[in-house]
C-alpha cells in the first residue's frame, strides 16, 4: 500500500469555506475557495504563484467547469470574476516555494483538460484542449508524478471530475479469498416492474456495479433532496458510461460508486436504500444483513 499523508488546513474554520491542501512530501499546494471569498483568497500569497486553476459551479441549471493556467493567479482570476458569473468555487495550484514556470503550468493545463475530457463526468467550458509545452523527457515525468499526487489530493476536497471511476475486472480472479476478509462479494439488485437488472462486486470498499447492469432511462423522481444522485445519472448518460438500449441505460463498463444507495439510485432512477435494496448473490440476504453478520462474526470469539 502506497500510503500518502495528507494535511488540509480550513482557513476559516467553516467545512465549504477557504481551505488548503498539502501532502508530506510533495511541492504541491492546493487552495480551494468560494467566489464569496474572492478578496481574502486574492491576498494571499500563494494566489501570486504560477499556478493552474479549476473554475467550478453551474449554468443554467447545469454543472460547468474551466480549467486554466496563469504566471500569476490572482491576476487571472480577478479577470474571471468579473467575466464569468457562473462559477462558485475556484481551486488554485501551485507549489510551496512558486518552483512551477510558464511551461510547467500550460502541460499541466493541458494534461488535465485531457484527463477531464476523458472522464466526462463534468462538461467544460473550454473550447478545445490546449496543446502540451516542450518539456524535457525528465520534467514531464515530473509533471506526471505531480499529477498523481494532484489525483489523490483533488478528490479529498471534493472535486472528482478528474476522478476516473471507470473500473477493470481484477488481475487475479482465481485467488483464494481469507474466509474472514473476503477479496470480494456478489450483490444483485432486481426491480422485476421495470426488468431492471444489475450485479454489483463489493471490492476495496468500492461498489463496483458490472457491465452490462439494466437501468432506467431517466431520473423519475427529482426533488431538492436526491439532487446530487440526479445529476450522476444525467453525468453518466452524458459521458458515454450509460446508454441507451432498447428502452434501458445499460453500463457500458465496470463503474464504481460510493455506496450501494449511489449505485442503486442511478439503476433505478430514484432515491434507493441500497442497503435492503441489493440482495447477496449466494445467501440471498439484504447487504445490510450480511453486513451485520459479518460483524457479529468477527466479534464472536
Amino acid at each position: 500500500m502506497n500510503a500518502r499523508s495528507l494535511e488540509l488546513f480550513f482557513i476559516d474554520g467553516l467545512p465549504d469555506g477557504m481551505l488548503t491542501a498539502e501532502v508530506f512530501n510533495w511541492t504541491g499546494h492546493v487552495l480551494r475557495f468560494p467566489r464569496t471569498k474572492f478578496r481574502e483568497a486574492l491576498h494571499r500569497p500563494e494566489t501570486q504563484h504560477t499556478g493552474v486553476y479549476v473554475l467550478i459551479g453551474e449554468r443554467d441549471g447545469s454543472p460547468l467547469a474551466y480549467i486554466g493556467e496563469a504566471e500569476n493567479l490572482a491576476d487571472r482570476l480577478r479577470g474571471h470574476i468579473a467575466q464569468k458569473d457562473w462559477w462558485d468555487n475556484a481551486i488554485c495550484i501551485s507549489t510551496t516555494g512558486d518552483l512551477l514556470h510558464k511551461a510547467h503550468v500550460k502541460y499541466l493545463e493541458s494534461r488535465l483538460v485531457e484527463i477531464a475530457r476523458q472522464i466526462g463526468s463534468m462538461p467544460l467550458e473550454n473550447a478545445n484542449t490546449p496543446p502540451r509545452s516542450s518539456l524535457s523527457e525528465a520534467s514531464q515525468a515530473n509533471m506526471e508524478s505531480f499529477l498523481d499526487t494532484l489525483g489523490i489530493v483533488l478528490p479529498a476536497i471534493r472535486v472528482d471530475m478528474f476522478l476516473n471511476k471507470a473500473r477493470s475486472a481484477p488481475k487475479s480472479p482465481n485467488v483464494i479469498a481469507s474466509p474472514v476478509y473476503p477479496i470480494e462479494e456478489t450483490f444483485i439488485l432486481q426491480t422485476p416492474k421495470h426488468d431492471l437488472y444489475a450485479e454489483a462486486i463489493l471490492r476495496d470498499g468500492e461498489w463496483i456495479v458490472q457491465a452490462g447492469a439494466r437501468g432506467r432511462v431517466e431520473w423519475t423522481r427529482r426533488s431538492e433532496a436526491n439532487k446530487y444522485y440526479a445529476r450522476l445519472h444525467e453525468e453518466l448518460l452524458a459521458s458515454g458510461i450509460l446508454t441507451l438500449q432498447n428502452g434501458f441505460a445499460i453500463f457500458q463498463q465496470n463503474y464504481a460508486f460510493s455506496s450501494p444507495s449511489a449505485a442503486g439510485a442511478v439503476i433505478n432512477g430514484r432515491a434507493t436504500n441500497g442497503r435492503t435494496a441489493w440482495k447477496h448473490a449466494i445467501s440471498g440476504q439484504t447487504y445490510e444483513d450480511w453486513e451485520k453478520a459479518q460483524i457479529a462474526a468477527e466479534v464472536t470469539p
